[in-house]
């Protein structure tokens, strides 16, 4: 199949190559091209192209998870740490998504398309629908974590720029119809891997709906997917985040990097130390903790079968494809990341041995196994998923558990995903009220979408019985990792390690009320006196 990449280079040298000046980044850099570059169908396909390069940021998507209880960072330099601990201020390391660089780019592709006639107007609808898709999804994501932003025109000069910030609603309310007006435009394909169609706008209008509560909408969206009747759940789960299953019909929208052209550093970041990674985002026990018996009952519960001197064992079969623990067999070798020499040799793996070892003695399996892949993991294929099916399945799930309660189309879409890796059906009995099946859907959405970048926004978004952000009680005290031994020699890669109890502090960790926003730089508020900061920073 022919994919975007192929193009990319042509199309953000066009674009990238006519830039003004900054202007402002709370008032974009500005993209505008020559005006003789907008005359032909080829001309509008370039432009198109450009508008890709950037669409979604990969290590976003990589990284954000360490912004919740399932993830650590552990070089604040790499702007993420901030997040997880609760440091965030306007002054420190914080990741910063406030630019609207991408925006512009796909308002000067807005502006210009209707000078060029097309042959067939199709063709040119379906392209204002990707754009229009792109835009959405950029507004979506700074909106989601700042909380209102300048919704933006093209400017001139500086000054013009100097915008203030719309209300998070004003900006919701563009997004929403953004989508609207650019899903009947789209084919119902991409014509290649990379390109949006129909589905992904589907999707972000879903995702969208869901995180702002509109159940309604979002149940809508999830439906219209599944009536597009082209995606379906992947029969092999760690299929999905290796370079074979990139055309799996579960994906419906990634990232793409191609051999010699783009690749994607950020994977050698999340290798462990042994294998020449940095560690630098990590799984916690905390996710750990959160998967089921593979018998279907949580570790707590009576009957499970939870053996806490080896936690690893019985688990639902996504935590193996998900992170890499101790006592797993990785690379040729068992990992271990518990015992501090191996072999009467230091062990690079052991958490304070080194900078780069994992500081919760865990590391991502999702994207980095098998190792053999990539034959540079400083320059990877590796193209990490925007939306996928099994979250549409989720969504729909939790929409209609929210709007109506528990359904036999509710548990339909959890069984789908749970038989899926070889789990057991929803017990209905157990699971039998709005509030006891929320806590399953929340569960069951937390594991199947572990090291994807959601966590954060939805603990942000869902509320405990009392209305506080359950990030509030998740990311308040100590992240603890786990202390005790790995029998090298031994045949069960789930029991090879042994857990004393004890544990060992990783950070301290705070969430305040404010932190549901991310603060403003300071320097973008230098920049622009008209742009206003987050309250609590």
């Amino acid at each position: 199949m022919r994919r975007l990449l192929v193009y990319m280079m042509t199309g953000a040298t066009l674009i990238g190559g006519s830039s003004c000046s900054d202007f402002l980044d709370t008032m974009p850099h500005d993209a505008l091209s020559p005006a003789t570059t907008w005359q032909t169908e080829e001309d509008a396909q370039k432009f198109l192209v450009g508008c890709y390069d950037g669409w979604a940021s990969a290590d976003e998507i990589l990284y954000l998870d360490c912004g919740s209880d399932f993830g650590y960072n552990n070089f604040q330099w790499e702007n993420w740490k901030t997040i997880g601990n609760g440091s965030m201020s306007a002054a420190n390391e914080v990741y910063n998504c406030y630019s609207f660089s991408m925006i512009r780019r796909c308002n000067e592709f807005l502006t210009n398309i209707d000078k060029i006639q097309f042959a067939d107007e199709a063709k040119k609808n379906d392209m204002i629908g990707q754009v229009k898709t792109i835009r959405a999804y950029q507004y979506f994501d700074k909106n989601w974590w700042y909380g209102g932003i300048p919704i933006i025109d093209n400017y001139e000069t500086a000054e013009e720029a100097m915008v203030p910030r719309n209300t998070e609603e004003e900006v919701k309310k563009f997004i929403y119809d953004e989508l609207d007006a650019a899903i009947p435009l789209l084919d119902d394909a991409p014509k290649a891997r990379g390109y949006l169609a129909k589905g992904a706008a589907l999707a972000l209008k879903m995702r969208s709906a869901l995180y702002y509560g509109d159940y309604e909408r979002a149940k809508e969206a999830a439906q219209a997917i599944m009536d597009l009747g082209q995606y379906e759940l992947d029969p092999d789960y760690s299929n999905l985040f290796t370079v074979a299953g990139q055309d799996s019909k579960e994906i419906i929208a990634s990232i793409q990097y191609i051999e010699s052209l783009k690749t994607l550093y950020t994977i050698g970041q999340l290798y462990p130390n042994r294998d020449g990674g940095w560690s630098s985002v990590v799984p916690t026990q905390n996710l750990v903790d959160a998967y089921e018996m593979s018998n279907g009952l949580t570790k707590d519960e009576a009957g499970s079968g939870y053996d806490a001197k080896h936690p690893f064992a019985n688990r639902d079969p996504r935590m193996a494809m998900t992170v890499i623990f101790p006592g797993q067999d990785w690379n040729g070798r068992v990992f271990n990341s518990l015992d501090k020499t191996v072999d009467g040799a230091t062990n690079m793996d052991y958490p304070t041995s080194a900078d780069n070892a994992s500081k919760t003695a865990l590391s991502w399996y999702k994207y980095l196994g098998p190792k053999s892949q990539y034959a540079d993991m400083w320059n990877t294929t590796a193209c990490p998923i925007v939306f996928r099916y099994a979250e549409v399945l989720l969504s729909y799930a939790e929409a209609e558990n929210e709007l109506n309660g528990p359904s036999a189309a509710v548990y339909d879409k959890l069984n789908q995903v749970r038989n899926r890796v070889g789990m057991p059906d929803v017990d209905k009995a157990k699971y039998g009220t709005k509030e006891s099946l929320r806590e399953l859907i929340r569960r069951e959405r937390s594991v199947e979408l572990a090291g994807e970048g959601l966590r954060r926004a939805d603990i942000l978004r869902w509320k405990d019985s009392s209305g506080k952000m359950v990030a509030e009680t998740v990311l308040n005290g100590s992240l603890n990792r786990i202390v005790g031994t790995v029998d090298q020699a031994g045949t069960d890669p789930y029991t090879r390690a042994t857990v004393t109890g004890a544990t060992e502090l990783v950070e301290m960790r705070s969430f305040k009320p404010h932190n549901r926003y991310f603060p403003i730089d300071q320097d973008l508020l230098d920049a622009n006196k008209n742009l206003k900061q987050n309250e609590g920073y």
